[in-house]
């Protein structure tokens, strides 16, 4: 990856940071800490990664993606609004009533969502479908999927495992945000699935284990991860509330919007990494 590119992807990351959570703000409810998660991910995928735009959302030969952990749409309607789906401005009236951002995915209402998400599980199931589809059609787009660890508990989830490596879809490419936290507590503790990777290797899947906010590294697994002769799994050690100091390694997080004060703090630091990351971006 060329140093203009990863400093694009870290403006952009911190974008997506900043609009989630300002969204969730607004919206007074939301999942602040895993849409900063996979924040890197999100801008790896929208802005480097995947065969999409705005000005064809429907284009049959696009790529899909899929946020299987659908709570986590901030990060998703970000990146959607900061690639011209729709006006950043929208993001505020996030889980409004009225507003056709809902606080899950809808594929029929917001421009740019492949697939409506929301039942963990369900999201890699349709990723599935849409890629033994393309594969059917003889059609080259790629299927990403973003799950999340504590997803990773429903059996549902194993189910769609077995079927992709049962009909060789190695057109489908999902991410484990595994950011070891969900609502209760850590993953471990809750209903522990590790280990996550020796899991997806067993169904038959292609898997690798990097630090999902290292750029080079999300890159790399998805060259490999292209080059598989079937479906591939990257599981990305996260931290989740990943840019806000008292969000981060916070399980309190998963599920909360932050008050007056704590959205002040929020702002105020998420605003100091952007303009650094612009900073940065432009003296290259």
């Amino acid at each position: 990856m060329q140093k203009q590119e990863r400093l694009m992807l870290a403006e952009k990351a911190a974008e997506i940071r900043k609009l989630a959570v300002d969204a969730v703000y607004h919206a007074k409810s939301g999942h602040p800490g895993g849409s900063l998660s996979i924040a890197d991910i999100v801008a790896y995928l929208y802005f480097k990664e995947m065969n999409v735009s705005s000005s064809a959302p429907a284009d049959p030969d696009r790529d899909r993606f899929v946020l299987s952990k659908g709570h986590c749409c901030p990060a998703l309607y970000a990146a959607l609004a900061i690639k011209g789906y729709f006006p950043k401005e929208d993001l505020q009236t996030l889980r409004h009533l009225g507003s056709y951002l809902s606080g899950h995915p809808d594929m029929k209402n917001v421009p740019g969502v492949d697939m409506s998400t929301g039942s963990l599980g369900q999201g890699i199931s349709a990723a599935c479908g849409m890629a033994l589809a393309g594969k059917r059609a003889g059609k080259s787009y790629r299927v990403f999927s973003i799950l999340g660890d504590g997803e990773c508990q429903e059996g549902q989830v194993w189910e769609a495992a077995m079927f992709a490596s049962h009909y060789k879809l190695d057109n489908l490419i999902a991410f484990v945000d595994y950011n070891h936290l969900q609502i209760d507590g850590d993953v471990r503790d809750v209903m522990n699935p590790t280990p996550i990777d020796a899991k997806f290797a067993a169904f038959g899947w292609d898997v690798q284990c990097i630090d999902g906010h290292d750029f080079e590294q999300i890159e790399t697994a998805v060259q490999n991860a292209c080059k598989a002769d079937k479906p591939a799994v990257i599981v990305c050690t996260t931290v989740k509330g990943k840019g806000v100091s008292y969000m981060e390694n916070n399980y309190g997080w998963h599920g909360k919007a932050p008050k007056a004060d704590e959205y002040e703090v929020a702002m105020n630091e998420l605003n100091a990494a952007l303009e650094q990351a612009k900073e940065a971006c432009k003296n290259g």
